[in-house]
């Protein structure tokens, strides 16, 4: 059966947690204790000298990186597919994908390390409404950013957006952004597996302690 490694308040962990539930494929969950150091062991970095989170093994591949884990997924298990075949419809999931990934996810650190109305939360926070406002024009009359149904560009947009509704940007500014953030959450799958305000705080302070750590920027952008 395949493993999944990962730590459930990790937003890249999540992506893939998503996907596993969302096509229906059997795993075993081995959690990281990312706050114990676990990611530093020998054992863990026999697995993934990178030290982080999340990795599968399946079959006896191993594979790093969520991005590259998510669209193995969707190749090996063809049951509820997560990428349209056609070609537009693809391409305005592949950007959902990768604005999410290089462009939002960045700033959930500004939105945790940055005191209240400070210059680089507001120049953040501007960003931010710059990249919804893009993701709103990509899904226009569409559920989802592969039309009618779920795809990998919702998973890794609406965990970024989910994150940084939380973490204080108000989603309510772009109506819709919050109607599709709303459907998502509508799904049992993102009920199960989105964190509630106890583990954000928890995730906020584990950031915090990153931030001021050594190294942190070889580590906060594998949480």
């Amino acid at each position: 059966m395949l493993q999944f490694y990962y730590n459930p308040l990790s937003p890249l962990s999540r992506r893939v947690w998503i996907a596993l539930l969302e096509k229906e494929i059997p795993f075993t969950s081995i959690t990281v204790n990312l706050k114990e150091g676990e990611q530093f062991k020998r054992e863990f970095l026999a697995i993934n000298p990178f030290h982080h989170v999340p990795v599968i093994i399946d079959d006896g591949l191993r594979v790093l990186e969520s991005l590259a884990i998510l669209d193995y997924l969707d190749c090996k298990y063809p049951q509820n597919p997560l990428l349209p075949k056609d070609p537009s419809q693809l391409a305005k999931v592949k950007m959902a994908q990768m604005v999410a990934n290089n462009e939002l996810s960045a700033l959930v650190i500004l939105l945790i390390s940055e005191v209240e109305d400070s210059p680089q939360l507001k120049k953040a926070k501007r960003k931010i409404t710059r990249i919804l406002n893009f993701l709103a024009e990509l899904l226009a009359d569409d559920a989802y950013f592969g039309g009618k149904t779920l795809s990998l560009g919702d998973i890794v947009a609406g965990n970024a957006v989910i994150l940084v509704g939380k973490l204080g940007y108000d989603l309510s500014q772009i109506k819709q952004i919050e109607r599709w953030r709303d459907r998502l959450m509508q799904r049992q799958v993102w009920q199960q597996t989105q964190p509630n305000d106890e583990q954000v705080a928890i995730f906020k302070h584990t950031v915090q302690e990153i931030i001021q750590s050594p190294g942190k920027n070889q580590i906060i952008s594998k949480i």
